[in-house]
């Protein structure tokens, strides 16, 4: 496989693919060893900085995580627009399960891995929907977002210690 060229974007990384009816399935690779990227999915204050997209002028008004298995979180945006659920399954620095449930019983369950290599953690991100009406209703927006919050998360990945 040919070395990236550094004037590459980043994004061209992140790959989204509809696996199956139900489930939306989205995988990149990260500069960073699996810990620093386990912590930037489950520190409110790292997790914050990255996983809005900016171009999307919206802005995180509070998180709360309890990142642990059986723990809950809230994500709000204000004005009515809050995204929450609670972790099913909390394997760290390796795997985070949670529902997704503001979107009641059409809400999926992700899942996250990383899987560190050499110095590099491939992520994957799988959204699984209870019927393929679910998903086709959810679109692929928020997975196409990844793109630029990816990216916004390789930026914060290499100012950590």
């Amino acid at each position: 496989m040919e070395a990236r060229k550094q004037s590459e974007p980043v994004m061209k990384r992140t790959t989204v693919q509809r696996k199956s009816d139900r489930e939306l399935v989205v995988t990149r690779t990260f500069d960073a060893p699996a810990r620093l990227v386990f912590e930037a999915w489950s520190r409110p204050e790292l997790f914050k900085k990255w996983w809005v997209p900016k171009s999307m002028g919206m802005m995180l008004r509070s998180c709360e995580m309890d990142v642990r298995t059986g723990g809950k979180y809230r994500l709000n945006f204000g004005d009515g627009m809050d995204f929450f659920g609670r972790y099913i399954e909390v394997t760290p620095p390796s795997r985070i399960v949670w529902t997704n449930e503001e979107g009641g019983e059409n809400g999926s369950v992700t899942t996250v891995t990383f899987e560190e290599k050499g110095g590099q953690t491939l992520l994957v991100m799988s959204e699984l929907y209870p019927s393929k009406e679910a998903l086709d209703a959810a679109g692929t927006g928020a997975a196409d977002a990844t793109h630029e919050t990816f990216a916004q998360l390789d930026e914060l990945l290499a100012t950590l210690p």
